[in-house]
């Protein structure tokens, strides 16, 4: 049997003290690594973003004490330092609709810093997103000048302008005593510059942009149109996804996510409030959505209720690193999706089953339409995803024990329900394996106001990033031979 993985706290940004009052401007809206992962962006509901480094292990001895044991520290572990912060978007206000723009960051993306479109190689470049306008930053060091040697400095004098009424020298310095001032560096200051933005393309709440693998053009999606954009052509964008009927009494479904293909920059994916994923090349037409393969779970049948097409949105999906599947989630699954195989998904992982017989109230609280994400390892062996009471669950594909919960805090294990390890359940004729889990994850969802909602996975270690209300917890992995970690 293959080594599963043990799950230790790394760090934590921002963590909260019991009883500390949490302003809704702090809590982080979203989280994502750059391409190599030496990089950490998080955005907040006040239209903050914050950037970290990785960095050396520190091996600090004043680190934040807390009640509970902290896990031993991990051999060659991923640490981050705080770089910088900005603001990048503002409230504002829409005269023409009356209506209130929220500075709120829905959505965070790294461009590649090779990218021909961006001048300065050497400089950060993130794409981030409220509901209606889309920036370009530009994070880079910018040295801090300052001008010595000045006259009015020279020895003798005061520090204060002489007099020069009645023309001449000023009568404390002497020609021979004049010097050229000169410029020095002082110091080299992490500073952000807005390059470029994008807007007047979305009538409706944008939910994701993407960048392609082309290094020029990228994508950003509303509820009914999804637009094209080139990084160096703001003043336009091309719709090449529009779902908008004649009639908006005949809507029947909403885009949820775009992503462009990770390899293929002609290919992006959809999703849709109807748990459907749609699979477009834009090769085929100038507009897309008619010609897209499409990818729906039908389920095992029987009867449908009110909360059938609400509870199998898609929140959230993402290609494997390879760009050979699909990864949804939903509000109940995580559904793992073959590109070559559209009849039914691989893999069905269930998060948090017991709220199935909790739905009217989870409705009545609105928790039913909470957005969770989900996050791959670069091997594609391992899922995460977020639920409540301030719980994860990552799930190991290869070894069904070896998928577990796990807390938001300096002790994940702390509260740790491990998921029984069952036969696969098949049905009809599909490859489909259906996960199930421990009746112990009840206790998870007992407090459904704590959820991680935002979470993210490096593209090449095991380290997850998970965002707790106002507070970033990383987590790093490591293997145990045959064992559970």
């Amino acid at each position: 049997m293959t080594a599963s993985l043990e799950w230790h706290f790394s760090q934590v940004f921002g963590e909260r003290t019991p009883g500390e009052e949490i302003q809704d401007a702090d809590i982080i809206s979203a989280v994502e690594f750059d391409g190599d992962g030496e990089f950490l962006a998080t955005g907040d509901h006040g239209g903050r973003v914050v950037l970290f480094e990785r960095c050396a292990p520190s091996h600090l001895a004043n680190e934040p004490a807390d009640s509970r044991p902290a896990s031993p520290r991990i051999p060659n572990a991923y640490e981050y330092r705080y770089l910088t912060e900005f603001q990048s978007h503002e409230p504002e206000f829409d005269y023409l609709k009356s209506l209130e723009i929220e500075e709120k960051i829905n959505s965070v993306r790294w461009c590649r810093r090779d990218s021909p479109a961006l001048e300065t190689p050497t400089a950060h470049h993130l794409l981030t997103t409220n509901d209606k306008t889309i920036k370009l930053w530009k994070v880079y060091e910018k040295q801090v000048l300052s001008v010595s040697g000045l006259n009015m400095d020279a020895p003798g004098s005061s520090g204060q302008r002489p007099s020069l009424e009645g023309g001449g020298a000023p009568p404390s310095l002497k020609e021979r005593e004049l010097r050229v001032p000169t410029v020095e560096g002082r110091e080299t200051l992490m500073t952000s510059k807005c390059r470029r933005t994008y807007s007047n393309a979305h009538a409706y709440h944008i939910n994701t942009v993407s960048l392609s693998s082309d290094k020029e053009t990228f994508l950003s999606a509303d509820d009914l149109r999804i637009n094209l954009w080139n990084l160096d052509a703001e003043p336009q964008a091309y719709t090449v996804v529009d779902v908008k009927p004649a009639n908006m009494d005949d809507l029947t479904e909403v885009i949820t996510r775009a992503a462009f293909h990770p390899t293929h920059s002609h290919q992006f994916a959809y999703s849709t409030s109807r748990g459907s994923l749609r699979l477009a090349d834009l090769r085929a037409a100038a507009l897309c959505d008619a010609g897209a393969k499409h990818f729906e779970d039908a389920g095992p049948g029987g009867p449908k209720n009110f909360f059938s097409e609400i509870i199998s949105s898609i929140s959230d999906f993402r290609f494997s690193a390879d760009g050979r599947h699909l990864l949804a989630r939903d509000f109940m699954t995580v559904k793992l999706w073959d590109l070559a195989m559209d009849s039914g998904p691989l893999e069905v992982h269930r998060v948090h089953e017991s709220l199935r017989s909790r739905l009217c109230d989870l409705y009545e609280s609105d928790s039913l339409f909470d957005k969770f994400d989900v996050g791959s390892s670069g091997d594609g062996r391992h899922i995460a995803t977020g639920s409540y009471s301030n719980f994860f669950k990552v799930f190991d594909r290869s070894n069904e024990a070896g998928s577990m919960f796990l807390e938001s805090s300096r002790d994940p294990m702390r509260r740790r329900l491990q998921a029984a390890a069952k036969p696969a359940s098949r049905f009809g004729l599909s490859r489909t394996r259906t996960r199930t889990v421990s009746t112990a994850e009840e206790s998870v969802t007992s407090d459904l106001s704590s959820k991680v909602l935002r979470l993210s996975w490096h593209p090449q270690a095991p380290v997850i990033a998970t965002a707790a209300a106002n507070s970033l917890y990383l987590f790093q992995g490591r293997a145990q031979d045959g064992g559970v970690g």
